[in-house]
């Protein structure tokens, strides 16, 4: 028999000692990736983007999509099987493109994460007023500005919550998201279950375009391009379960399957709703349909009380998925804040000995969520489009990890650890490399693009709310990069508590690049 595998020695690599309690089973990572992803929050959340701009045969853009976030989830599961590690995006990239790249792709993935929080609260507003007319509170909801406003109450309160939870502890976190993960499968089974028996088109309304190519010049690849973002905004998020790596049991076996099960999962579940959603929609003209979406074809299609108990589990996969998006956020600052690679970085990485969690990194990131989410009552065409700039930050933040990933690759300086039961990719790897940077361009090309129809589709045109994603992204980067350069790179470090006493020097073969 073996010996027990010590799953700290990778931590040595960077310098670190683990300062957080492994406590987090397989199912606890599984539920942490899959509730990111939360294919019943977003599938409802975007379906009317998706349906309005592509029509039904937009389902389409749910495969292709999977099939580019796997090339991406391989290449993560290869480095979460060698770096199962608190806020994985930055130290992969720190690890493979040296501490500058390192920086900017955690710089990018926490300012997505703090907007994906306030924006993906602000879906209580399509789903609760639906369940019970009470949870309308500012007005009768007819009223933009009303809707506005009352979205903003729920989604304040949410983020309370989950500021709360993740404050108190992981081991609390885990169990409220599990159970969580639990009822939203469930309920996506039962529902596949229920829209099946209800469906009116047969399932070459998936062909159907409904017209929408007109709004594009008879071009449907055009409105496709436009139609499939819907999609983009759902499959991301799975490398949570290697950001819990310190806090996990066996992480390095169970965070890569983690990885891939949640997003594999996350698209089975999500391809038969849509699937069947599409085969249950009794008019794909109806004004409802272009406001909420799938929420509208539950009511229609299974009736008001059928139709309010799935809604219920729409509800909770939005408040775990919430929640799992905060924890996400905090271990990304966390792991930033023990390499004094931010402001305060010994207040954000203090570790409370009562909760054994970083306390001030989950105050912090849910007051700052609170704050933006206060932009949606005046400026919710801003918000949108801020949204949809934040997504773009993810894939480029994924892109700072393939990318030098890639490098490594073709220096032959990446060397996956050939320990029996740890992922890797072998001979594949390079290929599955190669494919997944080019999807990950191609993504972020298509995201940024500026069309009126995604970040300005709504009076007042201004060309700077076309032209935001090059805007935001550019001064995102330019900004944040240079407020490290100039002020924060000469103090990074690894702080004194955080240091470990011995190095590890075993597999130094992924030696940074810059």
């Amino acid at each position: 028999m073996s010996a027990p595998t010590n799953h700290d020695a990778g931590l040595n690599e960077f310098g670190y000692t683990n300062k957080l309690k492994r406590s987090l089973g397989s199912f606890h990572t599984f539920a942490a990736g899959i509730s990111y992803i939360s294919v019943l929050t977003g599938a409802f959340q975007l379906s009317y983007f998706g349906i309005g701009f592509g029509g039904p045969a937009y389902v389409w853009s749910w495969p292709i999509v999977f099939l580019g976030q796997l090339l991406v989830a391989l290449s993560f599961a290869e480095l979460a099987s060698r770096y199962p590690i608190a806020g994985s995006i930055y130290n992969w990239a720190k690890k493979l493109g040296g501490p500058h790249v390192g920086w900017l792709a955690g710089w990018m993935m926490l300012l997505a994460s703090i907007v994906s929080i306030s924006a993906t609260a602000l879906a209580y507003q399509n789903t609760l007023p639906q369940i019970w007319a009470g949870f309308q509170f500012i007005g009768d909801g007819s009223d933009a500005t009303d809707s506005a406003v009352n979205a903003v109450l729920l989604a304040l309160v949410l983020i309370l919550f989950t500021t709360l939870v993740n404050a108190y502890g992981v081991k609390l976190m885990a169990q409220i998201n599990s159970t969580g993960v639990f009822i939203e499968l469930a309920a996506a089974v039962l529902l596949i279950i229920a829209l099946a028996l209800v469906v009116v088109n047969p399932p070459t309304v998936i062909l159907d375009t409904n017209g929408t190519e007109s709004a594009f010049g008879g071009s449907y690849l055009s409105a496709f391009l436009v139609a499939g973002i819907a999609s983009s905004y759902v499959m991301y998020g799975f490398d949570t379960a290697a950001s819990l790596g310190e806090e996990s049991i066996d992480p390095h076996k169970n965070a890569p399957r983690a990885i891939l099960r949640a997003l594999i999962a996350s698209f089975v579940l999500g391809g038969l709703i849509l699937l069947f959603g599409m085969m249950a929609t009794r008019d794909f003209n109806a004004p409802e349909l272009a406001e909420s979406g799938l929420q509208f074809v539950l009511s229609d299609a299974l009736g008001p009380f059928v139709g309010r108990l799935f809604l219920l589990a729409i509800f909770v996969a939005i408040t775990v998925c919430v929640l799992a998006v905060h924890t996400a956020a905090i271990r990304i600052m966390f792991a930033m804040a023990r390499d004094n690679a931010l402001p305060a970085g010994k207040l954000l990485a203090r570790v409370s000995p009562r909760f054994q969690t970083p306390v001030l990194p989950a105050v912090f990131i849910g007051v700052v969520a609170i704050v933006l989410l206060l932009v949606n009552i005046g400026q919710p065409q801003i918000f949108t489009a801020i949204t949809s700039l934040a997504i773009i930050l993810i894939y480029i933040s994924y892109l700072l990890v393939t990318i030098p990933m890639l490098v490594a690759r073709l220096r032959g300086t990446w060397k996956p650890v050939k320990e029996k039961g740890r992922f890797s990719l072998g001979k594949l790897g390079l290929p599955i490399n190669v494919l997944a940077v080019l999807w990950g361009l191609g993504m972020s090309i298509n995201l940024a693009w500026p069309r009126t129809e995604v970040y300005n589709a709504e009076p007042p045109y201004h060309w700077y709310l076309q032209y935001s994603s090059v805007l935001f992204v550019g001064i995102a980067a330019v900004a944040g990069f240079a407020y490290y350069w100039f002020v924060q790179r000469h103090k990074v470090g690894v702080l004194a508590d955080h240091a470990s006493s011995e190095k590890d020097t075993a597999g130094d073969e992924t030696t940074s690049l810059v």
